[in-house]
């Protein structure tokens, strides 16, 4: 934690990488086991890494996953699941992902369009939302800055959530979108990298 703000460093798939975050007080270490993304790591990779990892919170983050696969992903010792999905995805669809992981644990991150609102029903289940930017083929990682303004107005009008905000924040934007929105999450990635995958490293928010 920062200044009051818990940050996740999203991507990471070497221990250097791991170690750089945690030396820079991440909270939490994010890895990505989407197989379609450029910073994708098995489960296989990440158990080969787990003994060495820094005693920090680890995230695995996956698009759409089936209940098979987010109880493998429980069994290898993750401590949050963050899950990327359509918003229209149905309510009972999340409420099967709630019954391997508790909803304490269970990051949702629905893909929402311009001009559409995150339902009511996702806010309900969850105790944590991420709010990526939209872009109509990617899940995030695209290095785009989202809209502030809606995620201000969702962090008050719905305070029992952590809204965690994500998309194209970097060292030289990040003290501009705490401001905006008053987030007390936030989500890394792109915006540190100096190539998907490979982060290049910065002192504090």
């Amino acid at each position: 934690m920062i200044h009051g703000v818990r940050f996740k460093v999203c991507g990471l798939t070497s221990l250097v990488d791991a170690e750089a975050a945690d030396a820079v007080g991440a909270d939490y270490l994010g890895f990505i086991l989407y197989p379609k993304s450029p910073r994708y790591v098995s489960l296989t990779q990440f158990a080969a890494m787990t003994p060495r990892l820094p005693p920090r919170k680890k995230v695995a983050v996956v698009v759409e996953p089936t209940v098979e696969t987010l109880a493998e992903i429980k069994a290898a010792g993750f401590d949050y699941v963050q899950v990327h999905f359509s918003p229209t995805t149905p309510l009972a669809t999340v409420a099967h992902w709630l019954e391997v992981i508790p909803r304490e644990r269970l990051w949702l991150a629905p893909r929402v369009p311009p001009g559409q609102e995150v339902n009511s029903g996702f806010i309900a289940l969850v105790d944590h939302i991420l709010l990526d930017t939209y872009h109509p083929q990617a899940h995030g990682g695209t290095g785009q800055t989202g809209d502030w303004t809606s995620f201000k107005a969702l962090r008050f009008g719905f305070p029992h959530v952590n809204w965690i905000l994500a998309g194209g924040l970097s060292p030289e934007n990040i003290g501009a979108a705490l401001a905006a929105t008053g987030a007390r999450w936030v989500d890394v990635n792109s915006g540190i990298e100096s190539a998907p995958g490979v982060n290049r490293w910065w002192t504090g928010i």
